[in-house]
């Protein structure tokens, strides 16, 4: 995939808009402060660099938008974190926005929380740019303070520092605080839970990148494949492939032909029964479905051990399969971790790898990482304990992201934190790519749901699931039920209409 697929993850990582009642005025602290003086917030390690009032325009209200940094010494990072306030029609809530793919996070995502009267933040995690270049310092050494940073503690640092901005513009703190990220973002949230349970009220992650030290080598492995058997296939084939699993699978789960498997889980698609089929960039041969059926089971040891997750049926094969007329485009993330990351060689060949050597970089990569930034620590009885909420979602047809990496953390979390279904939810979305995108119906509200748990106790059952037609019009509703519940057709109705459906235990 291009390095603009890792702009794009960023973009997706863009809040989702709610709107609801607003949040309970906390008892009053001080008088209000204006933009201007909140250059003297002090708070260790950290300096406001600048306060200002940005007139309304774009649909963004009349803006206080303040900028600050935090820094770890003796290090010498220094991470830059955004926070917008509205001048008039603050919600009472604080709302932590997340990054996408090596972004940390960005400054324009605060438009939209902000347009719903959310006092919002993000930060870049101390590093600007799209790659991983960061993390070697100058001498080629591993710069683990900016690993740290990226990983978790820029987060938190923009957490602190957020409310207390926040708290000192109004005269008051925020009623209630809640996390919105989806891919980086999704791990971001997660890490909050595990980390600093008492930084979020309620934690909306979409997509989340946690297993990073596994699965992150593992978007490498259809790259692999490809390599090993000589046989990088052009792009109409796997879309080929793709259209015949759907065709395959339609119907399963869901019960209704509508280009979408309800229940990838219980697909049994085959890709040798495409042998000999002739397309636009050639017949398939063998050679290309065994490829793509051990792409689509994921990456095995040598010795044949399971190591992860693989792509899906029905999930496009062009975020991870990437090929050009020159043969194989690796996931620039992937080829970043195995080569900067793990070897410490940005100019890895990466056409030189074997099975033999993927073996040694996998279990490098969780020797490395699993500490700093697995984020898979399904014990979550600190944030249950605080009284904190989470909700994740995943897209069943995530190109990026592997879904069974989700719900594999989330069983293990269930076996390790009693009262799951008090304080968390999981919702896997038929057809739904990484973020958004895909035939799948999306999650309309998925964090106003998050709102009326945390302040209402409505712990929701299902998210709405919406399609819109090239105008944005609503032309289908579909639920999206509560792992592992899926859609089923009740048999009558139209298949258009949430209404003609039912959640089913899968």
């Amino acid at each position: 995939m291009k390095m603009s697929i890792v702009a794009a993850a960023a973009v997706l990582a863009v809040p989702l808009l709610v709107a609801g009642p607003a949040a309970a005025s906390p008892r009053s602290l001080a008088a209000p402060a204006s933009c201007s003086s909140l250059t003297g917030v002090r708070l260790p390690n950290t300096t406001v660099t600048s306060a200002v009032v940005v007139p309304a325009g774009g649909g963004v209200p009349e803006t206080c938008q303040v900028e600050a940094t935090v820094t770890h010494p003796p290090a010498g990072d220094v991470e830059n974190i955004y926070v917008w306030l509205p001048v008039s029609g603050w919600n009472g809530r604080f709302q932590g926005v997340g990054g996408g793919g090596y972004v940390g996070g960005f400054p324009q995502a605060l438009a939209a929380p902000v347009a719903q009267g959310y006092a919002a933040a993000s930060t870049d995690t101390g590093h600007s740019g799209v790659d991983g270049s960061f993390a070697l310092d100058p001498s080629g050494r591993l710069d683990w303070q900016l690993i740290r940073d990226f990983a978790y503690l820029g987060i938190h640092d923009m957490t602190v520092v957020g409310k207390a901005v926040t708290a000192a513009f109004y005269g008051r703190p925020a009623g209630h605080a809640y996390w919105n990220g989806c891919s980086t973002g999704g791990r971001q949230g997660l890490s909050e839970a595990q980390r600093y349970p008492d930084d979020y009220d309620g934690i909306l992650s979409a997509a989340p990148a946690i297993n990073w030290s596994t699965f992150i080598p593992a978007e490498f492995w259809p790259q692999l494949v490809m390599l090993r058997t000589g046989d990088f296939l052009p792009q109409c084939k796997f879309e080929a492939f793709q259209a015949a699993a759907i065709a395959a699978c339609d119907t399963v789960g869901d019960g209704v032909r509508d280009g979408v498997i309800g229940d990838p889980a219980r697909c049994r698609f085959d890709p040798r029964s495409l042998i000999g089929r002739a397309t636009p960039c050639g017949v398939i041969t063998a050679t290309d479905a065994s490829a793509v059926a051990r792409i689509l089971a994921g990456p095995r040891s040598v010795e044949g051990d399971f190591l992860w997750y693989g792509l899906r049926p029905g999930a496009s094969f062009a975020g991870l399969a990437n090929t050009t007329a020159a043969g194989g485009a690796p996931f620039p993330i992937a080829l970043t971790h195995l080569g900067t990351w793990v070897q410490r060689n940005p100019s890895w060949d990466w056409t030189t790898t074997t099975y033999e050597r993927y073996d040694q970089l996998f279990a490098q990569s969780k020797r490395m990482y699993d500490a700093v930034i697995g984020t898979a620590d399904p014990d979550l009885r600190p944030f249950r304990n605080a009284g904190g909420k989470l909700l994740i979602w995943h897209g069943q047809a995530d190109q990026l992201i592997f879904p069974q990496g989700t719900i594999d953390y989330y069983r293990r979390f269930m076996a390790a934190t009693p009262g799951t279904a008090d304080f968390t939810r999981l919702f896997l979305a038929p057809g739904v790519a990484h973020c958004a995108g895909g035939p799948g119906p999306q999650p309309a509200d998925p964090l106003g749901a998050l709102v009326a748990w945390v302040e209402h106790g409505q712990a929701p059952q299902v998210l709405t699931g919406i399609v819109r037609d090239a105008t944005g019009t609503v032309v289908q509703t579909r639920p999206i039920c509560r792992y592992p519940a899926v859609a089923a057709y009740r048999g009558h109705g139209p298949v258009t209409q949430a209404s003609s459906f039912t959640c089913r235990r899968s």
